[in-house]
């Protein structure tokens, strides 16, 4: 029993690994490439995780020492995601490090704009600019403030969301009656 409870994963980290399932099951809608036009690659895909994961960090922040934990642990699992990707991908040994210093960058740089996005509100402009240049980079069919719109969306979902369900590793990406 001692060993067991040693052992088995904290609260937080399985709330991490279930948060980031559901900003994975998320990101992976179809309606997000097909209607939105959202480029279906793997750096596309890249963004829409992230985008995802910067919500969710987004709306833990600030909420006390269990949310922070779980933040971490979500933000851990997507970067584990990460490595293990690049290596399904073939990406050598000797080369993942590298890769996953720039990932490490890119996910902190979109973070800061992201933030900066936010702050802007009630223009949707930055919000726009941010994810034309992310999302949608090379992109000539995206419609970037279609998926604007539906991030704010979200976002209000989880702020209306209880903390409790979150720290449960539970994320209601549209606002239920």
């Amino acid at each position: 029993m001692i060993l067991d409870r040693l052992f088995r994963p904290r609260a937080a980290q399985e709330a991490g690994r279930a948060l980031y399932a559901a900003a994975v099951a998320e990101a992976r809608q179809p309606r997000l490439y097909a209607d939105l036009g959202a480029p279906d690659t793997p750096e596309g895909r890249f963004e829409l995780y992230t985008l995802h994961v910067l919500l969710l960090i987004e709306r833990l922040r600030g909420q006390g020492p269990a949310a922070a934990e779980t933040s971490q642990a979500l933000f851990d699992t997507y970067i584990s995601a990460l490595d293990h990707g690049l290596r399904e991908l073939g990406v050598g040994d000797t080369s993942v490090g590298k890769k996953m210093r720039k990932l490490g960058e890119a996910f902190y740089g979109r973070g800061k704009s992201y933030d900066a996005a936010i702050a802007a509100l009630p223009d949707e402009a930055p919000l726009v600019a941010f994810l034309t240049r992310t999302a949608f980079e090379g992109a000539s069919a995206g419609r970037p403030e279609a998926l604007a719109r539906e991030l704010l969306a979200k976002r209000q979902a989880l702020a209306a969301q209880p903390l409790a369900a979150l720290l449960a590793g539970e994320a209601a990406w549209e606002a239920r009656p």
